[in-house]
Order: C-alpha cells, then sequence, then structure tokens
C-alpha cells in the first residue's frame, strides 16, 4: 500500500493508529523509511507524514477522549478495573507529569495508541498536550524515519 500510494498512505495509516486503530504504525513507516533508502519515495515526505499523521492522529483521540472519555471512564472504567481512586491517580498524573508521559509514550506500543484519548479523557490542558503531542511525535518519526534510511547501508555490512 506504501509502495503504491506513498506519503499519503502513511499518513493515514499513522493517524488512524495514533487515535486507537490497531494499525501496523511503526512498521509501515520503518518499510517506509527503507523505500525512501532505496529511493522510491523522499524521506522528507516520509518524515513529514509520519510527524503530521502521529501529531493530527493523537490531537483527534484527545478530542475523543474530552467529549465523551471522562464519562466512559466513570461508567465503564470498572471493566477494566478502573476504579474511581484509580482514576483520580490518573488525573493526579496527568496534572503533575502530562507532558512527560505524553512526550514518551509514542515510544511504548500500547500507549501510543491510547495517548491522546487518555490525555483528553483526564483533562490534560490542551496546550501542554499539544506541544508534547508535537515534540514527542517530531522524535519518534525522526528516529524511525532517519534511523532505517541512514543506517540501511551500514546493516547491510553485516548480511
Amino acid at each position: 500500500m506504501i509502495m503504491a500510494h506513498g506519503a499519503l498512505a502513511l499518513f493515514l495509516i499513522l493517524y488512524g493508529e495514533s487515535f486507537g486503530l490497531p494499525l501496523p504504525g511503526e512498521s509501515a513507516l520503518i518499510a517506509a523509511a527503507l523505500l525512501a533508502a532505496h529511493g522510491d519515495l523522499p524521506i522528507g515526505s516520509v518524515f513529514l507524514a509520519a510527524w503530521g499523521g502521529a501529531v493530527l492522529g493523537d490531537s483527534t483521540g484527545y478530542l475523543i477522549g474530552r467529549w465523551g472519555g471522562r464519562y466512559a471512564l466513570r461508567r465503564y472504567g470498572g471493566f477494566f478495573k478502573l476504579t474511581p481512586e484509580r482514576l483520580d491517580h490518573l488525573e493526579k498524573t496527568a496534572r503533575d507529569r502530562g507532558f512527560l508521559v505524553v512526550f514518551t509514550a509514542r515510544f511504548v506500543v500500547v500507549l501510543r495508541q491510547l495517548n491522546g484519548i487518555v490525555a483528553g479523557s483526564v483533562g490534560m490542558p490542551w496546550p501542554h498536550f499539544v506541544l508534547a503531542n508535537a515534540l514527542g511525535a517530531a522524535l519518534w518519526a525522526g528516529l524511525w524515519s532517519f534511523g532505517p534510511y541512514l543506517f540501511t547501508d551500514w546493516f547491510r555490512r553485516f548480511l
């Protein structure tokens, strides 16, 4: 799909994964970076598609969480062992360490998909969320797009 539709396909995959859909975002990004190393895609487009898809997907998740997540967590949290006490603790963590959690969540598989929804649900302030999200996504997209792109030849020496 990425070979046929390029950066747009990568953007859509990462956008969907970033607000909770079970899609292979990181694998798609690495594949796109390898295609770029082979000369089939421009690496700048790969990076921008990855960063944009990640930021906008997480932001969509944040809005979903903000508009209905808190109600859903209060009502259905018991099914996932999320007691009112645990929800209060989660909200306190979002207030105290929310920026760091959002910034690093992109590097952890399940957190990457739920990051925005949880941040919106627990009421993390939008300016803090969007800054942490944009910076974390830039670091993550840079690592997984430029890393494989730049080091593909280096790894070939070992194969």
